[in-house]
């Protein structure tokens, strides 16, 4: 390396929970390829500070890392992203810390003040990051300092596109994680491809920002080959796949499939546009369940077509062109329905809050499930830069406001700074018709999950995976003592993915961890489910469970209860 300090092991972090993290097993798989000893967490769910700390400390003494990349995606996990960097800043100064991701890229001149961060990789990461590893003195697209401390922004010089993307795919997921746990809460998630090229006004990742912070004019699909190695790497690895690309067609997917058995997995698709039967046919072939989300925009055609004609939201289907797709996907019975739209958009009346609410009652009378919010304030999104424009009014726009924002929410909160409009009435009556539909929504959601159970119901456990591990294993030599390390737990996963993690030897007065179902509890559970391996009353597993473990009738409805409705527990 001509004498340039090589940065590794790397442990890389993700700012928050889901999808918005995954991106790091990607630059993971490419930094172990070239050489690097690369690790992730992936699920960051500490509820407190000292919780954060000590979790911390535990990881980088198992790791003992040079360096450390936190995952800046989306704008909700700024603070949580500093709050990582000012600890890991405490436990081991000598650590070089760096952040990346949308927003990291959006915000670089405001995050370069920041003295607990060393580097800012700004747009698509995985050769800056190599580099940085590498000990470069120059990486390319990183905001990095001077021997002085004078932060530097170096040429935005790596973007990847359809011809230079081909060596970034998922690899090493038996090496990558440091704990069971962790490898579990991969959703499954794969990216087709990457960019935007449509300009949202409501959407900070639009085409102008994505110009900006990645380089790149215009989307791309990644190669077959690296998206195959993706399916390769992970089907064996998740029970489900997601997806979220406009540009994905039926035949891109089934290339991408070839020789890879999905027919026992779930998927998720999150469609922005207007969706071609062609890619739902080919997903409900291939795989054992489908749930699709089309994004409509918002629920008013009226207001949809509005924003259409002046070049502020993306293609979106008719209510004609909606309404016959979904009366053309009742063919495939494996699949579901989610229709998805924005409330509060610019150039809303009472006319459009009319439209809204009876297309959303028609979307419910055919059994699709609707997903449906009030107007975020995303950073560098056209109405949140200037909602007088639309008359609108926004409870954040700088980076200090946004930060400040998330600073004062309260740990479990998930507000984000909103969008309103000026007009108090007409902002009344939007919030009341959100409101209304919020609560047709939820009617609806809740009645298809209900199950009602009498004694003489019949229930079967119907989950489709259960699991024994070692608590050490399980939840990682870092965070369990040596003194039940080799205890048991078993890892349950319902038909939706509902996990149970029982550990019944585990003593809570030994050790205790919130995830975790333990002693009597995680007993009570695995017995319970144990009556119901074949299909049984719900009377007779009561009468079992009270001379098996003395329960009595109540309680033990209760468990019952509580299993059916995880979907543990499912009509015989």
């Amino acid at each position: 390396m001509h004498g340039r300090r090589v940065l590794s092991p790397v442990l890389l972090l993700g700012a928050g929970t889901g999808e918005a993290t995954c991106g790091i097993l990607y630059l993971a798989g490419y930094l172990r390829r070239s050489g690097i000893e690369a690790f992730v967490r992936l699920y960051d769910g500490d509820p407190s500070e000292n919780e954060v700390t000590r979790s911390l400390e535990a990881l980088v003494a198992r790791v003992r890392p040079r360096l450390v990349g936190i995952s800046l995606k989306w704008f909700h996990h700024v603070h949580r992203a500093l709050l990582l960097a000012r600890t890991l800043r405490k436990i081991d100064p000598e650590i070089r810390i760096v952040v990346g991701g949308n927003t990291a890229s959006y915000w670089w001149r405001e995050l370069r003040a920041f003295d607990c961060i060393d580097h800012i990789v700004l747009g698509d990461g995985e050769l800056p990051l190599l580099a940085l590893c590498q000990g470069d003195p120059s990486p390319p697209n990183c905001v990095t300092r001077d021997p002085d401390g004078t932060p530097r922004r170096l040429p935005l010089a790596y973007v990847q596109g359809a011809t230079n993307s081909e060596d970034v795919y998922y690899s090493h997921f038996n090496d990558i994680f440091l704990s069971h746990q962790d490898r579990h809460a991969f959703s499954g998630w794969v990216a087709p491809g990457k960019g935007c090229g449509e300009n949202c006004l409501y959407c900070g990742g639009a085409r102008g920002n994505q110009k900006a912070a990645f380089g790149r004019a215009k989307p791309f699909l990644r190669s077959e080959e690296s998206v195959r190695r993706d399916h390769q790497e992970i089907a064996d690895r998740t029970w489900q796949l997601r997806y979220d690309f406009s540009g994905s067609s039926a035949e891109f997917l089934q290339s991408t499939w070839a020789g890879v058995d999905l027919s026992r997995h779930s998927c998720m698709y999150f469609l922005w546009g207007v969706a071609r039967m062609e890619l739902i046919d080919a997903l409900a072939r291939t795989f054992e369940h489908v749930h699709m989300v089309l994004d409509i925009g918002c629920f008013s055609e009226q207001q949809r077509h509005e924003q259409m004609r002046r070049g502020l939201l993306k293609p979106c289907a008719s209510d004609r062109e909606l309404l016959e797709l979904i009366d053309s996907c009742r063919r495939h019975p494996n699949l579901d329905i989610e229709i998805s739209g924005i409330a509060g958009l610019p150039f809303a009346s009472a006319a459009t809050l009319e439209e809204e609410v009876r297309l959303v009652k028609r979307v419910i009378s055919l059994d699709c499930v609707v997903g449906y919010q009030r107007l975020e304030a995303q950073p560098g999104a056209l109405v949140t830069e200037h909602p007088a424009r639309f008359d609108m009014v926004t409870e954040a726009r700088t980076f200090t406001e946004f930060l400040e924002y998330f600073e004062r929410r309260e740990p479990g909160e998930v507000t984000v700074p909103m969008l309103r409009f000026r007009d108090a009435a007409l902002e009344e009556a939007v919030q009341r018709t959100s409101e209304h539909v919020d609560a047709l929504a939820w009617e609806h959601s809740d009645a298809r999950r209900r199950i009602a159970i009498n004694g003489r119901t019949r229930l079967l456990n119907t989950a489709p995976s259960t699991l024994q591990f070692k608590l050490g294993d399980w939840l990682g030599a870092h965070r369990v003592p040596a003194k039940v390390a080799q205890e048991q737990v078993t890892v349950i996963r319902s038909v939706d993915g509902t996990g149970l993690v029982c550990a019944p030897s585990v003593s809570p007065r030994r050790f205790t961890d919130p995830t975790l179902d333990q002693g009597e509890d995680g007993q009570l559970l695995l017995t319970t489910l144990a009556a119901f391996e074949h299909p049984t009353t719900v009377a007779s597993a009561v009468a079992q469970l009270g001379a098996k473990v003395k329960l009595d009738p109540r309680s033990a409805r209760e468990v019952i209860e509580h299993l059916v409705d995880g979907r543990f527990l499912q009509p015989a």
